[in-house]
């Protein structure tokens, strides 16, 4: 049985600069060994640990989708001594990639219904690879509508924008992209904060909906009335959490919500779930 501790071996393939800032960029990894890729069977909504020798690891949303083979995919927010160190690194470079962990969103359940999915900032990158998985034409008719809203503080600090655009113009999928202010007279999308597009754009919720969100705590925060007044259920809001991550497989205890380790029985719950933990999100 693997050491769960033990990353696999993966080269840098490609670098690419994902917002105007610079704070984000997005890194493409190729496995050194074809059986660790085949080992890293994942989901999407999962995460795994970015792993640099003599510096540290840090918990990264996949960003890649099931359906892309050949290498995986994660945008990367230069924040602390371990971005910081992996935004100094170079195409060609070796380091390690420990997972995939967590538990994904649920796919078999949200099979046959209707799905918006909600995002905002940097917290776009499961979306990203939920949405390609789901776009998929191999996967496009076990899905019925799909609506995205999709905010970022400006223009600029959008990710994915090649795709956001390539999206916006199919017709199998309704996206509806917002930035909180821009002076751009040539924006033609949505102005506005996240939970407010929410209200305005997305359908009210049947039997046959769910919504998924990931973002940062304070869009969370009030995402969850704006659905509720389209007639959500808390067990119909599925929402995908970061929490102090560590070891990524339950072991440190320092992702605990209550009983629950985000790491392990998360990042994936539902809002009925969460309802039963202690008030942190």
């Amino acid at each position: 049985m693997k050491n769960p501790y033990t990353p696999y071996p993966v080269k840098i393939d490609e670098i690419d600069i994902a917002t105007e800032d610079k704070s984000l960029k997005t890194f493409k990894f190729v496995f050194l060994n074809k059986a660790d890729e085949d080992n890293f069977s994942y989901k999407a909504g999962q995460f795994a640990e970015l792993s640099i020798p003599g510096v540290g690891e840090i918990p990264i949303g996949i960003a890649s989708s099931p359906i892309e083979k050949g290498f995986v995919k994660f945008t990367v927010f230069k924040t602390g001594v371990v971005t910081s160190h992996l935004h100094k690194m170079k195409t060609g470079d070796v380091m390690g990639i420990r997972g995939p962990l967590g538990n994904g969103f649920p796919w078999d359940r949200l099979e046959g219904k209707n799905i918006v999915i909600i995002g905002g900032g940097f917290a776009f990158t499961t979306l990203r690879s939920s949405i390609v998985y789901m776009l998929d034409p191999a996967n496009r008719n076990r899905f019925k509508n799909i609506d995205v809203v999709y905010g970022a503080r400006s223009p600029g600090m959008l990710l994915y924008r090649d795709e956001l655009f390539e999206w916006e113009k199919r017709d199998d999928i309704h996206m509806n992209i917002t930035v909180d202010g821009t002076d751009d007279p040539d924006w033609k999308y949505n102005t506005g904060f996240v939970p407010a597009v929410v209200e305005a754009k997305i359908p009210e919720a049947d039997a046959d909906t769910f919504a998924i969100v990931c973002g940062p705590p304070i869009m969370i925060k009030f995402t969850q009335p704006a659905l509720k007044s389209l007639g959500y259920q808390d067990s119909q809001i599925i929402m995908s959490l970061e929490n102090r991550m560590k070891c990524g497989i339950g072991m440190c205890g320092r992702c605990n919500i209550g009983r629950e380790l985000v790491c392990k029985d998360g990042p994936v719950f539902t809002l009925e779930e969460l309802n039963l933990t202690p008030g942190e999100f």
